[in-house]
């Protein structure tokens, strides 16, 4: 491969096209500024790329077709205790998922694409509760946030906004400056059954998610046609990924330019405290250097510390924006509990939203006595993809032949699956370096992950399994068929904490604005930014509302 140097044409370089890289590149461009995206995955046509119509669409999950996919490897391999045994992942006709005597390594579910993991995702758009950006203060664990949830509201609005939330007129322990733009979506079947069953039986409130996917006609998009498949990618676009609804504008205004199939593999810095220029692998594999005014990396709570701890000179020996130690530390990730039944009723669980009811009576930080940290419960049975007659046969249906056939129409449309995911706190033994034996085909160490449940992981996890299984009974739902945790498996959809914000140099890597505290044209706007993970909450939404924010701070210094 040959270097062809390039003379920058841009104010802003954005690495990562995800939810933090995509509102930076639309803040951006419509303010006039020339910002160039690099993707490192293709460009997808969801139309053509997203082919729900056929046969097989339960055979196929999201087609990542990356042309480049960073590998990653991990550590460790936890040992798994008996006493453990009721919390590991199994189905009633497959039997105990992980046969091993270890935690199994599964994968991060991050998508290189323009649009980032948001094209997979179910669309939830979350507010962090206000106390839990507030977790040290209130309890002396993780890191606060050194800007308040009064800060972030208003771009926390103008995000909902761009995308098209719909959402209900409240939700708990989150004022708001203005309605959601659009009502929310009315609860399915299944979702009516649960919220009977639980404000009778168990005094819980159930109500309508707040999520990223259109009631009704939103801008020239359509409305949502129900079809439960978001994890595969909506070949609609009434599901509100990045693609859609930032880097489509951010195009149309001619300030923005997007490579994709265009991984970074070396960061240059120079003198002064400056990120100088980022050499990327064009989509013909040759290397080109492009010069960064102001360089934003929106690579996820893996890959940005990767890039920062690779990029090492004497001017940053430890890595990029690690002078204080703590670029890979604070490793936070996805905390899951789902466990999964048969109702008496045909509930039609092959359809609707993914996660369109949800409970907020355990979110607030303080929720549950003596488990410091945030919950939320869901309805759940399109994510754990029990919507297709192929998943009923394998793992619902025992036996073969006219029994099994049997079976099948007895049960079709009848799973219910409750999920619980909670608040991941950062420990010393979760954390991302580099392999030091491994290398990607650029010559640039892979990220090695780290992962460790720890004694309050296990407790939490503890108390969604009891909390999720009493939601089913609740609901109508008398035993339960399979359940599934990331006790016995690392399968993690939102990560955090690798390059925590704070006010403290030596206690973080970035300031309020996401700015690094020594190198002043680098940002970082990615989840790697969180000093906590909230209680269950999907991220995209305040990745996109720092992001928001810190394109308004950067307009300000130009």
């Amino acid at each position: 491969m040959t270097t062809q140097k390039t003379q920058s044409d841009y104010d802003v370089v954005i690495v990562g096209s995800g939810a933090g890289g995509g509102a930076s590149a639309w803040a951006l461009a419509t303010q006039g500024l020339r910002v160039l995206v690099l993707e490192a995955g293709p460009q997808y046509t969801p139309a053509k790329d997203y082919p729900l119509t056929q046969d097989s669409w339960e055979l196929n999950r999201f087609p990542d077709r990356a042309f480049y996919k960073t590998r990653y490897s991990f550590g460790f391999a936890q040992p798994l205790e008996e006493k453990r045994a009721h919390l590991r992942a199994y189905s009633q006709v497959q039997g105990q998922t992980n046969p091993l005597s270890q935690r199994l390594f599964g994968s991060y579910h991050h998508v290189h694409g323009v649009g980032g993991s948001t094209l997979h995702y179910s669309g939830g758009a979350h507010r962090l509760h206000p106390n839990a950006m507030k977790m040290h203060t209130l309890f002396g664990i993780a890191a606060d946030w050194p800007l308040t949830y009064e800060e972030l509201e208003p771009f926390y609005s103008a995000a909902e906004t761009i995308i098209g939330v719909a959402g209900p007129a409240q939700q708990p322990g989150r004022p708001r400056s203005q309605p959601y733009p659009l009502p929310a979506h009315s609860l399915s079947y299944a979702s009516q059954k649960i919220k009977a069953g639980v404000e009778k039986q168990l005094g819980m409130h159930w109500d309508a998610n707040s999520l990223a996917i259109l009631s009704r006609p939103y801008q020239g998009r359509p409305a949502c046609n129900y079809c439960a498949n978001c994890n595969r990618g909506c070949p609609r676009g009434d599901k509100g990924s990045v693609d859609v609804t930032f880097i489509a504008p951010a195009l149309a205004t001619g300030h923005c330019t997007v490579k994709s199939n265009s991984p970074v593999v070396h960061l240059q810095v120079g003198d002064n405290d400056r990120v100088v220029a980022v050499e990327y692998a064009n989509a013909d594999g040759q290397l080109e250097k492009v010069n960064t005014p102001i360089l934003i990396l929106a690579c996820g709570a893996i890959e940005t510390p990767r890039l920062l701890l690779a990029t090492q000179s004497p001017h940053c020996p430890q890595g990029l924006a690690n002078d204080s130690g703590l670029v890979g530390r604070n490793f936070m990730e996805t905390v899951f509990f789902a466990s999964s039944g048969l109702h008496p009723e045909q509930l039609r669980t092959q359809g609707g939203i993914p996660g369109d009811s949800v409970s907020w009576d355990f979110n607030a930080p303080d929720a549950v006595k003596d488990l410091p940290g945030g919950h939320y419960f869901a309805f759940n049975t399109p994510e754990t993809d029990l919507i297709g007659p192929i998943n009923y046969a394998l793992r619902l249906a025992p036996g073969w032949g006219k029994a099994h056939k049997a079976k099948m129409r007895e049960i079709y449309g009848h799973a219910l699956s409750i999920a619980g995911m909670g608040e991941s706190l950062p420990h010393p033994q979760s954390f991302i370096t580099l392999d030091d034996t491994k290398k990607d085909k650029y010559g640039t160490p892979i990220a090695k992950i780290f992962s460790l449940v720890d004694e309050l992981t296990l407790k939490r996890l503890e108390f969604m399994r009891t909390k999720t299984r009493d939601i089913l009974q609740a609901s109508g739902v008398t035993q339960v068929i399979e359940q599934y945790s990331n006790y016995d498996f690392f399968n993690a959809t939102h990560v955090f904490g690798t390059c925590r914000m704070g006010n403290d140099p030596q206690q973080s890597v970035v300031d309020k604005y996401c700015r690094s505290h020594r190198w002043k044209n680098l940002f970082i706007v990615d989840g790697s930014v969180f000093p906590s993970s909230g209680g269950g909450e999907a991220p995209s939404l305040t990745i996109e509302a720092l992001a928001l924010r810190t394109a308004k701070y950067i307009k300000e210094l130009k």
